[in-house]
């Protein structure tokens, strides 16, 4: 059976999920067990054992048909008669309990039809047939999913098989994904009377497993609740530490936090903005990890401060005016409203502390260096930020207004963007190793940042993603053919780390058989990034040489030393009479640049761009200028240098590109790669100096290559 245990785990003087969330009423097990054996009710009349569950129903969905719920009860109850929970309890407290939870966070009537229903089909003689001539297709669907999960092994063993087999069993339908989590919830609420032994393993699998997922569906209510739970098992001096502290507080005589509460009260009051000012306890897992980070805590730290409001536009308004009226935290203020959460989350995050001491507070303690963290929502942004992808309804179910986008296309936020991501990686992995092991560092993160993209839009990734994984993010398996990126307009290679609110600009090559680097997999933080490289890596088992960055050598022909080189043709005049000219090869000028001589040893006139380092050094050492011009002859000899991207095939496209532009190479060198940057190096003999902008335009576009210029090198002085 689903339910693994009985009585409540940890009784005690604390509950902060209690008066967290004041409407939830804890449900009465021996109550619902009485009127469970009472049997079902008359035709048409609602049995008081899912009085609670209506009640929790009404208060979302007041128009919601009951007449499913009450079937659905009915045939759970009959099925589930004689099963007895380890307590003692009928079995069907558990389907009860777990629909309340769902209730409670706003989920639609199906979604709580099958969750009264989750376990008859294992656990019972109902079949899935059964289920779908009672209530139809969509609630077959439900159970069965929840059905195949109950059968998924959760074992160290079957780790990497674990997740692939939920997420199949999920499909397109966080709903029973929803129920899971639910289900699990009621059984860690019960685990009192486990060995514990068995405790401490379904604990593990809780925080390793389901409590990511519910923090990535975005229903926080479950996981902070989860937390708690695990914490208490896993960590029980801990624990108790932290209730201890919980409990002292409360004890106090004065709370600053309520003093800055009613602060905040006044100020909106006299800006005239309704809101309503809350006062939300940390959960014991957030207590403890203040704790660990602040050291000893201070009143404030107990709690935070939660600012509700109708419209969106209020949210910056109530901002302002705390801002304006107290003291803010700079570095404190988030903005998840401009740019929500990858899991739904909407808020606005800030700091605040009174200007000056407070001497009129309880007990005359001075307020003088206490901050208070303050969230600022609408309502429906709480409603979502608690229940997640539960409060937002029937993804089959034809769309509201609200969850229309400004195109008139759906906004389906009950299949956000990390679970469908989630669904094609599964199916794209190798094999299940590589799925489970990329899928294991992207639930361990417990951060994520916002990049900007030129166009205006956005991509979520977690903190220390790199270029890598924005390009996945971005394109898909598309991104193999990615050559570089401008981070901030700055060119930046691949592996550059990004940071919150960078702007990402993505150079993409337009070969269709490009790709990836091996060495991509050093920086790709994201399940995407990794199992599309692994993937191409897969199915190309013996790579060349070349497929990773080009070559690191690659003379097109014996170099030709450009100080010993035959006069290149460009005709350049001295007022020296009888000397020699010789183009200087550090800077290789042409017609028409601004070009200056100096005399060298044998009466010989070198000829310099006046921009060239050696023009410095000569001036420097006291060598007479000459002055030279251009003469009529336009051939001429240049020394340019490509940097690029490495990428296959990209040093047979610079060649042809130049061969096209009648421009013959001399010689050509290409610099090992560094940092996925290769540089190019050509000396070519153009037959018409003024072709030189268009040859370094042609070579610019060659795909992969993001500049061209003259070489500059640093050659000894003559």
């Amino acid at each position: 059976m689903s339910a693994e245990a009985t009585n409540p785990a940890t009784p005690g003087p604390i509950a902060p999920e209690a008066h967290r969330r004041r409407s939830r009423p804890r449900i009465d097990l021996r109550r619902l067990g009485r009127a469970a054996l009472l049997g079902s009710a008359g035709r048409g009349r609602l049995p008081d054992a899912i009085s609670h569950v209506v009640e929790a129903h009404r208060a979302h969905h007041p128009d919601a048909d009951l007449e499913p719920l009450r079937r659905a009860y009915v045939l759970a109850e009959s099925s589930h008669r004689g099963q007895m929970r380890k307590s003692g309890e009928p079995y069907i407290t558990h389907p009860l309990a777990v629909t309340l939870i769902l209730a409670e966070l706003g989920a639609e009537t199906t979604t709580l039809t099958a969750s009264l229903l989750h376990d008859t089909v294992e656990d019972t003689e109902v079949t899935l047939d059964q289920v779908r001539e009672e209530f139809g297709e969509e609630v077959r669907y439900l159970v069965d999913g929840v059905t195949k999960l109950e059968k998924v092994d959760y074992g160290a063993a079957a780790e990497p098989e674990t997740f692939r087999k939920m997420l199949v069993a999920t499909g397109n339908d966080v709903r029973v994904m929803s129920i899971k989590l639910a289900d699990r919830l009621h059984n860690m609420r019960t685990l009192g009377v486990m060995r514990p032994e068995k405790q401490a393993r379904i604990a593990k699998v809780t925080r390793d497993v389901l409590i990511p997922l519910a923090e990535r569906l975005g229903v926080q209510a479950l996981k902070t609740e989860l937390e708690d739970l695990v914490f208490a098992i896993l960590h029980p001096e801990e624990y108790e530490r932290t209730r201890g502290l919980i409990v002292d507080n409360a004890a106090r005589a004065d709370d600053p936090l309520a003093e800055i509460a009613e602060e905040v009260r006044k100020i909106l009051r006299e800006a005239g903005l309704q809101a309503e000012v809350l006062i939300r306890p940390r959960h014991l897992v957030s207590l403890h990890r203040t704790s660990r980070k602040r050291g000893r805590l201070r009143g404030v730290d107990f709690g935070r401060l939660l600012v509700l409001v109708n419209e969106d536009a209020d949210c910056y308004g109530v901002l302002g005016e705390l801002h304006t009226c107290l003291t803010p935290v700079v570095s404190e203020f988030k903005d998840f409203i401009a740019v929500p959460k990858f899991n739904l989350y909407q808020s606005l995050h800030t700091a605040v502390a009174l200007p000056q001491a407070r001497a009129d507070s309880p007990g005359g303690t001075p307020m003088v260096g206490q901050v208070a963290e303050v969230l600022i929502r609408t309502h429906q942004m709480h409603k979502v930020a608690e229940a997640g992808v539960i409060a937002l309804g029937n993804p089959y179910a034809p769309p509201t207004e609200e969850q229309l986008d400004s195109d008139g296309e759906r906004v389906d936020p009950t299949r956000p963007g990390w679970l469908s991501r989630l669904l094609d990686w599964q199916e794209a992995a190798p094999d299940p190793d590589t799925f489970w092991s990329t899928l294991r560092e992207d639930l361990a993160q417990d951060r994520e940042i916002t990049v900007l993209r030129p166009d205006g839009g956005t991509i979520g990734l977690p903190a220390g993603a790199s270029c890598v994984d924005a390009a996945y993010a971005q394109y898909g398996e598309d991104a193999h053919a990615c050559m570089g990126a401008r981070v901030n307009g700055r060119l930046a290679t691949l592996s550059t780390v990004l940071r919150d609110g960078d702007t990402v600009q993505l150079l993409m090559g337009q070969d269709a058989s490009s790709e990836p680097s091996r060495e991509w997999l050093e920086h790709a933080r994201t399940p995407a990034a990794r199992i599309a490289i692994q993937r191409w890596l897969a199915t190309h088992p013996s790579p060349d040489a070349t497929s990773d960055a080009e070559i690191s050598v690659a003379p097109l022909r014996p170099p030709v030393d450009s100080s010993a080189a035959p006069p290149s043709g460009a005709n350049a005049v001295v007022d020296e009479p009888g000397a020699t000219v010789r183009l200087a090869g550090c800077c290789t000028p042409v017609p028409p640049d601004a070009v200056t001589g100096f005399v060298v040893r044998g009466g010989v006139v070198t000829v310099h761009r006046v921009e060239c380092a050696v023009v410095a050094r000569m001036k420097d050492a006291g060598r007479k200028e000459v002055d030279v011009r251009w003469g009529d002859t336009t051939e001429c000899r240049v020394t340019l240098v490509a940097e690029s991207f490495g990428r296959p095939h990209l040093l047979a496209d610079l060649t042809e590109a130049i061969a096209l532009e009648g421009v013959a190479i001399v010689s050509a060198t290409v610099e090992p790669p560094s940092q996925q940057r290769v540089r190019h190096t050509y000396t070519l003999q153009l037959p018409d100096a003024a072709h030189l902008p268009a040859l370094m335009r042609a070579m610019r576009n060659v795909p992969g290559v993001y500049d061209v210029g003259r070489a500059q090198h640093q050659a000894a002085t003559p």
